[in-house]
């Protein structure tokens, strides 16, 4: 039994040229050889595969029905070789290959869902794998190679001076609040939050959504009383639609209920700076770079 590993492709090329084009003359002005040497590479590739490929006819040569047989394998093998050249240069243009992203909650569905939708119509070959994870976790699993992009908030990304990471600013996300739709100040288009400082608060239980609360209301000069925490914008807000306090909302984060009025925040606005993160030098990888091009562009309709 031959090794199949001795097949040689140019051999291959050379026996499917040769039955092309009839002669080894012919075969030889075609791939820019000589005659002799088209004759010594297809002996050579007889030798490897162990059967006779070419058989004398008068002054011409025959291709043997093993030959043939060989050729019908050689035509199959081209034909992969010509799909992953395809892919191949796909893949170079960021048109395949895996990316996986780890993502805070809020961001799955506003950034990274739109994102999705828009490279399977323009890289329906991109696969990409998404995580739900907190900020830290997301970092965690980006250090440790488990994911290849993470999204987190600013304020809990690595530091722009950090040399494991590049840091990709995507959004400054509005923070508005939410109130219970029979409450003093639910009519108004806009409120300061120095105005709330009397009012019972409802904090995030998870993540940096109450650190997020406590910066922005001590920046209007007051300390807030944290009355309720909860993980999850169906539980906070359906505390607030029942009168049980107040609560920051992001602008990114759709989030409605039932009794619970919006309103933005007048004066300076408090924001939640969005961002994205890839381990240093891996944004220059096609596949990574049209992800981070897409995140990019549904940020920038935000």
């Amino acid at each position: 039994m031959r090794d199949m590993t001795e097949w040689d492709i140019k051999k291959l090329q050379i026996l499917r040229t040769l039955s092309e084009r009839g002669t080894v003359t012919a075969t030889a002005q075609a791939l820019l050889m000589t005659p002799s040497a088209v004759s010594q590479q297809l002996s050579n590739l007889a030798k490897q595969v162990g059967v006779p490929l070419l058989e004398a006819q008068g002054r011409r040569v025959r291709l043997t029905d093993a030959a043939h047989l060989v050729l019908r394998h050689a035509d199959a093998v081209f034909a992969q070789l010509e799909l992953a050249e395809a892919e191949l240069a796909g893949y170079a243009r960021g048109e395949a290959g895996e990316v996986r992203i780890g993502a805070f909650s809020t961001a799955v569905p506003a950034l990274v869902v739109p994102a999705v939708r828009r490279l399977r119509e323009d890289a329906p070959g991109l696969d990409v794998r998404v995580r739900e994870a907190e900020a830290a976790e997301a970092y965690e699993l980006l250090a440790a190679g488990d994911v290849d992009l993470a999204l987190s908030l600013a304020a809990h990304a690595p530091t722009a001076r950090d040399p494991k990471f590049t840091r990709v600013p995507l959004l400054a996300d509005p923070l508005d609040i939410a109130l219970p739709a029979d409450h003093r100040l639910a009519a108004r288009r806009s409120v300061r939050l120095a105005e709330l400082s009397e009012e019972a608060w409802i904090f995030g239980g998870s993540g940096p959504w109450s650190e997020i609360t406590t910066a922005a209301c001590e920046a209007a000069g007051f300390v807030p009383e944290q009355a309720h925490s909860a993980a999850g914008w169906t539980a906070i807000l359906a505390m607030v639609s029942a009168g049980m306090g107040v609560a920051l909302v992001p602008r990114m984060a759709a989030a409605t209920a039932e009794g619970v009025v919006r309103v933005s925040i007048g004066g300076d606005q408090p924001r939640r700076h969005v961002v994205a993160a890839v381990r240093k030098g891996a944004e220059s990888g096609p596949a990574l770079a049209r992800v981070l091009d897409a995140l990019k562009e549904v940020a920038e309709r935000k």
